[in-house]
């Protein structure tokens, strides 16, 4: 059986509106028949509009008359020409024109270099390419890897910026949340000691030893210069 839009809906309509029993309403809507005896008796659904299933093409006039012919007759519901209009749509591939498509690469390659926390599957799904592909930049196999250099996928026309914005805040916040499950705790940028650089501080001369003054030949010296007023 086709499933029906609005099956609360329908049944309010069906139970206000027709003489079927509980148990036809029931298997028409996907619902329980003491569910429909609670509408019939106010106790469910009590604010919920009844829809037609006539008139948004689920049900024909003469599959009703038949059913309220004959107690046992079970109503088949008709495809609504409304399921297609809210059916979703699956999105299309992306297509890349085809003089843009020797871009890609570049623009993987700026993706690997300066947000590796977006995964493959979001490149490709951005991009338009194949997880190979981005494998191929990845390990430097790609056959043209000598001409590959990183460009910004807006710059070339790939994506938009909004777009991309989206896909690099979306990866970053489930970095954040996969660190914080783990965690680790983003510090920001900080120096590293040089011990681990290797870059060592320059050594700090010793200090000379006091060089020891004795004061008797300080005023000895005193004593000998010539002070003495010239005529």
């Amino acid at each position: 059986m086709t499933d029906i839009l609005m099956p609360k809906a329908t049944a309010v309509w069906l139970v206000d509106n027709t003489s079927l029993t509980f148990e036809q309403i029931a298997a028409f809507c996907g619902l329980h028949p003491l569910e429909v005896k609670g509408i019939a008796d106010g106790e469910v659904a009590r604010d919920i509009r009844g829809a037609d299933p006539i008139g948004n093409g689920q049900l024909t006039r003469e599959e009703l008359d038949a059913a309220q012919a004959n107690p046992a007759y079970r109503l088949t519901a008709q495809k609504s020409r409304h399921a297609e209009l809210l059916k979703p749509t699956k999105k299309a591939p992306r297509y890349t024109p085809v003089s843009r498509r020797q871009d890609r690469p570049d623009a993987i390659a700026w993706f690997l270099r300066n947000h590796p926390e977006v995964t493959d599957a979001q490149i490709c799904k951005l991009l338009g390419t194949t997880k190979s592909t981005i494998d191929q930049v990845r390990d430097r196999s790609h056959w043209n890897h000598a001409n590959i250099k990183p460009v910004d996928p807006v710059s070339l026309g790939l994506v938009g910026q909004l777009e991309l914005d989206a896909v690099v805040r979306k990866a970053a916040d489930k970095k954040n949340k996969d660190d914080a499950k783990r965690g680790i705790v983003s510090e920001g940028p900080s120096l590293m000691p040089a011990s681990e650089t290797g870059v060592l501080a320059a050594e700090e001369p010793e200090p000379r030893p006091a060089k020891s003054v004795r004061l008797d030949a300080v005023f000895e010296d005193f004593n000998n210069e010539d002070y003495s007023e010239e005529d």
